[in-house]
């Protein structure tokens, strides 16, 4: 059955005109098989953002599959950017994802040329693209993860450039830390993000050693600078968050937190991310919690440096998608229910300690 208006919660309705419950059911069970961390990092976020991102992530990561996974990826990119033409001329194909991110771009107002961006993120994955340098290395970062930081402040009412560029910087620092923690598993799959000019520095030959991947404290040296990069986006990106509504902050300040101790254990271990993948211990996860309910009440001083150059574009796109289309932002959505969000955010982060302890007993 076709619905016009979603009800999200008691205070707050996502206009659907295109989706139907159905559809949003297929969403959220495709992120809960293909992406159980992000499905379960959802449930931090309030209802009102939860279910857009949750249909906003299911076609993304039915992109990034579909990319990976194709014979010919410029062919599977070019169907991906056919698809996403007819989501934005308001007839997607008639699958749930498209159906979804059709009614999730109309509301939201976010503009296509975000998610070309993220798609090209994609290809240069399937590509094993190399990257020569630093803002090689963030360029990359923007595409994959900095557009949907972006999109999931869309998400939350927020566009202005100041807060979007924050956006911008931690989903490139998140990703950043994906990259320090993951290069054994990324050397065995055949690629190397780490940047190549950074690996002569330290007496590396990226080919020979990616024939050989192991660990030393050459490498170790290299992955610290990455880290480096991490660490000063996520300063960056602090003051973003507290520009957001705030029954959005517990979880984004929770995520910025979270992603940033992969780091930091990345950095314990010497830069040896060959010989194990860092993991965050539930324990520690608990304590970042507070850590971020905290962060939450606190509002400091606005960052006003400029975006990254590498994301300069995206904040562009959506400036000028607002002035031809006359679009406002509403930071002040939720002002009031921070108590009742940081009470939820706490029972979520309980009952996922409980999944974990359990899964650690099964093994």
């Amino acid at each position: 059955m076709n619905v016009s208006a979603l009800e999200i919660d008691s205070t707050t309705v996502f206009d659907a005109p295109r989706l139907s419950m159905a559809d949003l059911h297929a969403c959220r069970a495709a992120i809960r098989v293909g992406s159980k961390t992000f499905h379960a990092a959802s449930l931090l976020l309030p209802r009102r953002v939860r279910w857009p991102a949750l249909a906003l992530y299911a076609f993304c990561r039915e992109a990034d599959d579909a990319i990976d996974n194709a014979k010919n990826p410029l062919l599977a990119l070019q169907e991906l950017q056919r698809r996403l033409d007819r989501i934005y001329d308001g007839h997607p194909v008639d699958m749930p994802t498209d159906r979804a991110l059709c009614a999730v771009v109309a509301q939201f107002a976010i503009p296509r040329e975000i998610l070309v961006a993220l798609l090209e993120g994609f290809e240069w994955d399937a590509s094993a693209r190399r990257y020569e340098n630093a803002s090689d290395l963030r360029a990359y970062g923007v595409r994959v993860a900095g557009t949907v930081g972006v999109m999931m402040a869309l998400l939350m009412g927020v566009r202005a450039p100041r807060a979007l560029a924050r956006a911008a910087d931690l989903g490139v620092a998140m990703q950043l830390s994906n990259i320090a923690r993951d290069v054994g598993e990324d050397a065995r799959m055949g690629r190397v993000y780490l940047p190549r000019a950074w690996l002569r520095d330290a007496g590396l030959d990226a080919e020979a050693w990616l024939a050989a991947p192991t660990f030393d404290s050459r490498l170790g040296f290299v992955v610290d600078r990455v880290l480096d990069e991490a660490r000063a986006l996520y300063e960056r990106s602090s003051a973003g968050v507290d520009e957001l509504p705030i029954e959005c902050r517990p979880a984004i300040h929770a995520a910025r937190l979270m992603y940033a101790e992969i780091g930091h254990e990345v950095a314990r271990r010497g830069g040896d991310s060959i010989s194990s993948r860092a993991v965050v211990s539930g324990r520690r996860k608990l304590f970042l919690l507070f850590e971020a309910m905290l962060a939450a009440t606190r509002r400091g001083a606005p960052d006003a440096r400029p975006a990254l150059p590498e994301a300069q574009f995206l904040l562009d796109a959506v400036s000028r998608y607002d002035r031809e289309h006359g679009v406002q932002g509403d930071p002040t959505v939720g002002e009031g229910l921070l108590a009742r969000e940081l009470a939820r955010v706490l029972g979520v982060f309980e009952r996922l300690e409980r999944i974990d302890r359990g899964a650690a007993l099964a093994r």
